[in-house]
């Protein structure tokens, strides 16, 4: 076996390099990105892999005259290998569920090589820049290689001199710009066939009063199942949803306004409620073709928002976690004073400057009367239009204005510290004069396509420079045009002086995405805002103090609650508007809120833990608000512990992010083709031992806590009785009474069973929600329901959930994984084993005490009145505690009685005579202080492969159970709270 490590970012990442064959491989040098994931396997098994350090992709070990020839590629890591047939690929999903801005994504591709012999596969996946994977697994032949992150090691070998840094003839491949590539290439044995899972997950920004959301479709090749499915769950009613047309290319890459509708992808289907929308496309192979030959159709792009709350804006809070989102509107627009500073050096010749004129012509039109503006162009010379001042907007004003734009010509070099430095002296002059009111945002917008080349070149000091000329009185936004502008000190130039910035390409309408990022900026609505919670009751706030506030963006923050017991938290929002001050005060229910989020996502179903997205999007901005920080400081010490505070977060989180690797556990192929036994698929039966080959294997020694890791499934499942399967028929089986008994449940659709609740002692919960479906004609009952989904939540050692549907199995602990039911695999994470053999069961272990199987009922031709569904077995509850409850639970350690009674009833008479006596018998059964009649009945499980005898109890189990079957009906998959009868007691 061997490990790849994938970085984030940075130009040094460790690889396992193999003897032979030698690859040529590629590296990432930029900001914040995805390198691709190189692993690399031969038909011979090769051993003594060692560590080899590359930087600008050069190996730092290879011996002379080896072909191994290196090339920069900013975006990711390829393998370059002698043409073979692809690996067809049979399916390629892309699921997301956006929870109140928050995307999870898990994106699926099955490759199977139809082929004798080994084939390269190969994934890639197009992922938004800011978003952070929290998971990469590959499934080859059944066996499952999961990913870890790790600290990013400090290790950089630098390239000795007259190393090679290029091949001639072959392309460099770009990534758009705020697009990273993910790459992943397995060399796949013949007739077999390849899962890649990769999650990632993102914060969606809200710009010009649309929240985007943007999914890359590009397999590659036609798919015979290709699917997107998106989830929108807002607790505010959505507003303004729009599905764009697909888009491909650089093209389009602008946010404009369009009155235009627009016309919807082909099979895209959109069901929209008031705060929930789903949107689905399934093009067949015929409609992908149409699209594209390639298998490149584009991004598929989705546009919403939603109704704004008046006041502080809208506090969710969920386990131990809150959210707030601030995005006032309706207020008075504050002044504006504006310094743009442009470049018109040499390299803006031609398109690059025609479409600056352009954009700045456009922005005069949009300047209010209030505003105060000048202009700066700068090359090797510095000119102002205005010197010493900015100018109110006049009609005399905008047209000089425009003379001055009209008249600049590229030519020379390009001083970007003293263009800085003008820009700088420009306000002080203004805002230093007495007849000036300081009531307006300053900002200074700074355009350039290059690199400092004249004047001071050292970035330390341009940076310190721009900071301590502005002194936090403005703030600067910048904006690199095309390939060759120095996007990291433009970057710092940004986040050093309170603004942000935007880079241009080449190849797009740079005067429309000039205009489109003038527009996010152009309308200030706040200033100076501070946000302030309840003392005492939130800790570790993410950023709550803002310079600004522009109309069209959101302010969000999050924190942890120190009291989850508390009634409320008081939040107050200060902030300026204009020449007067604004405070915001209100106090928002903690426990109404987090009910109503969660009535929410279980009426949505959105197939995610419900209490997870408030501290998953904590720890997201957590990141980034160190991250950010440790950029800014001045102070190695200072820079060391936030960088300590970051990486430990994203190792928390699991987010790959610049400050962690990911590692990935490879398998080799075997001179025969094939994996070996280890990493082959194992699979048996329900109550059936595996065949003698199989039951040979060793099982592999389980990894570190923590970590996920595969181990072979069981020779056999043992599995007590005691279930929930099929209409749903309850069986129930006490060992200490030697008695078996057996009840049905005949809930209603969408009602979600408290199955199994031990939350308080072991930290082990079950659920499991009901859907309908017609009942056989001729029958007694209206409809018939089955499981359709089964969730349990574990507490120990840490968070965990795990949900089953008849299709797929999310376990989301340390790791997020989903699994498709139609393989055979066997994962751990934290404690927690899920075994699946394909198509016919799951078992879930929890550590290693208490185990439940879950079948999985599937139908090719259903009937009308069937459904896939799931029946619920206990396979094991040692570790379940004697408090447990539940429809199931509260009858694991219950002891309980047979009354059986012999009755005489006189016969009818006949012709006049009396009657004989008629003996019979009545049963009962005690349980606790209640006495409940039942009948004989037999029972089939197991899929009717066994059957049971059973005592039956009619009327919903009315006296068997405690309580009402109604009080075993919980909000959400993913309750735990105790119902009123959540205790076991005699």
């Amino acid at each position: 076996m061997s490990r790849s490590v994938l970085h984030r970012s940075g130009p040094m990442f460790p690889v396992k390099i193999c003897p032979a064959p030698i690859y040529s491989c590629e590296h990432t040098d930029g900001k914040m990105i995805i390198c691709g994931l190189l692993l690399s396997f031969s038909l011979l098994v090769w051993g003594n892999y060692e560590d080899v350090y590359l930087e600008d992709g050069i190996p730092s070990d290879l011996e002379p005259g080896l072909d191994f020839v290196p090339r920069r590629d900013p975006r990711q890591v390829k393998v370059l290998v002698s043409k073979e047939t692809k690996p067809h690929m049979q399916e390629f999903s892309v699921k997301t569920t956006i929870i109140s801005r928050y995307a999870f994504t898990a994106v699926s591709c099955t490759l199977f090589n139809r082929h004798a012999a080994a084939s390269e596969g190969i994934f890639q996946m197009r992922i938004p820049a800011d978003a952070y994977i929290s998971n990469f697994t590959m499934v080859i032949g059944g066996q499952v290689y999961p990913s870890e992150v790790r600290p990013k090691q400090k290790k950089v070998r630098k390239p000795k001199e007259g190393e090679s840094r290029g091949r001639k003839g072959e392309r460099e491949e770009k990534s758009e710009v705020g697009v990273e590539v993910f790459r992943a290439a397995a060399s796949i044995p013949g007739k077999t066939s390849a899962v890649f899972l990769l999650t990632y997950e993102h914060l969606l920004q809200r710009r010009l009063g649309r929240y985007e959301h943007v999914s890359s479709l590009r397999p590659l090749q036609l798919v015979s199942r290709l699917s997107l499915d998106v989830i929108i769950v807002e607790r505010a009613p959505i507003t303004s949803l729009e599905v764009l047309p697909l888009r491909n290319g650089k093209a389009g890459l602008a946010r404009t306004q369009t009155t235009a509708k627009p016309t919807l992808p082909v099979s895209t289907v959109i069901k929209k409620e008031k705060n929930v929308c789903r949107i689905t496309f399934t093009p067949s192979i015929v409609q992908q073709a149409k699209i594209a030959t390639n298998g490149i159709l584009g991004d598929f792009i989705i546009r919403y928002d939603v109704e704004r709350e008046l006041g502080i804006g809208d506090v969710q809070v969920l386990n131990g976690h809150f959210v707030h989102y601030f995005a006032p509107e309706d207020l008075p627009v504050v002044p504006k004073n504006v310094v743009f500073v442009i470049d018109t050096s040499a390299s803006m010749i031609g398109t690059k400057i025609r479409q600056t004129k352009e954009a700045l012509f456009t922005i005069l039109k949009d300047l209010r009367p209030n505003d105060h503006f000048n202009f700066i162009s700068f090359s090797n010379r510095i000119k102002v239009w205005k010197p010493g001042q900015l100018v109110p907007v006049t009609p005399e004003n905008i047209r000089d204005a425009k003379k001055f734009i009209y008249s600049i010509m590229p030519t020379g070099g390009t001083d970007i510290n003293g263009a800085l430095e003008m820009g700088s002296s420009l306000f002080s002059s203004y805002l230093s004069n007495e007849g000036v009111r300081d009531n307006g945002v300053s900002l200074i917008i700074f355009l350039t396509d290059g690199r400092p080349t004249v004047g001071e070149l050292q970035h330390p000091r341009i940076l310190s420079n721009a900071k301590a000329a502005a002194q936090e009185k403005f703030c600067v936004f910048t904006i690199g045009l095309g390939k060759d502008v120095d996007q990291r000190l433009l970057e710092r130039l940004a986040l050093d002086n309170c603004g942000i910035t935007r880079q241009i390409p080449e190849e797009v309408d740079a005067s429309a995405m000039f205009k489109g990022f003038y527009d996010e900026i152009g309308t200030p609505l706040l200033s100076d805002i501070r946000v302030a919670y309840s003392k005492d009751a939130v800790e570790y706030v993410t950023q709550h103090l803002f310079p600004n506030y522009f109309n069209g963006s959101e302010i969000v923050i999050a924190g942890k609650l120190t009291n989850q017991s508390a009634e409320s938290l008081h939040v107050q929002v200060q902030a300026n508007s204009g020449d007067k001050s604004v405070v915001l005060e209100s106090d928002v229910p903690i426990q109404e809120s987090e009910k109503e989020m969660e009535r929410r996502l279980a009426a949505a179903d959105a197939g995610l833990p419900v209490g997870g997205y408030t501290e998953r999007l904590w720890g997201f901005l957590s990141v980034k608000d160190a991250l950010r920080s440790r950029l800014r400081s001045q102070s190695s010490r200072e820079r060391d512990e936030l960088g300590r505070q970051a990486a430990n977060l994203s190792l928390a989180y699991n987010f790959l992010t610049p400050l962690t690797s990911m590692a990935v556990e490879t398998p080799q192929v075997l001179f025969h083709n094939t994996l070996p036994d280890s990493a082959a698929a194992t699979s048996s039966g329900l109550l059936e031992a595996v065949d003698a080959e199989r039951s040979q294997r060793q099982d592999r020694k389980p990894g570190p806590e923590g970590k996920l890791i595969q181990r072979p499934a069981k020779k056999s499942i043992t599995i007590s009785k005691t279930s929930a399967d099929g209409d749903p028929h309850f069986v129930v089986e006490f060992p200490l009474s030697k008695l078996t008994v057996c009840f049905n449940i005949n809930g209603e659709r969408g009602d979600i069973l408290r199955l199994v609740s031990d939350h308080t002692r072991s930290g082990v919960t079950v659920n499991g929600k009901l859907i309908g479906a017609p009942a056989p004609s001729g029958g007694h009952k209206q409809q018939r329901t089955y499981f359709s989904t089964i969730t349990v939540v574990v507490d120990r050692p840490r968070r965990g959930y795990i949900e089953i549907t008849p299709r797929k199995v999310i376990l989301d602990s340390r790791d997020r994984l989903v699994l498709p039911c139609h393989t055979t695999v066997t994962v751990e994470s934290d404690g927690l084993v899920v075994a699946i053999v394909s198509r016919s069961n799951v078992t879930v272990t929890v550590q290693g005490t208490i185990s439940f199987v879950i079948l999985i009922h599937q139908y090719k031709n259903p009937a009308p009145y069937q459904r896939d569904h799931l029946g619920f077995y206990i396979s094991n509850s040692k570790g379940l505690s004697k408090d447990s409850h539940g429809l199931l639970g509260q009858f694991l350690y219950q002891e309980v009685g047979l009354i059986v009674e012999t009755l005489m009833q006189p016969a009818l008479p006949a012709n006049g005579t009396s009657g004989a006596l008629l003996y019979g018998s009545s049963s009962a059964l005690k349980i606790k202080d209640r006495t409940v009649a039942v009948v004989k009945k037999t029972r089939k499980i197991y899929n009717g492969r066994h059957k049971v005898d059973c005592w039956f109890v009619r009327n919903n189990a009315a006296k068997l159970i405690d309580g009402r079957y109604q009080d075993y009906v919980v909000p959400h998959l993913f309750e735990t709270a105790e119902s009123p009868h959540g205790h076991n007691t005699v």
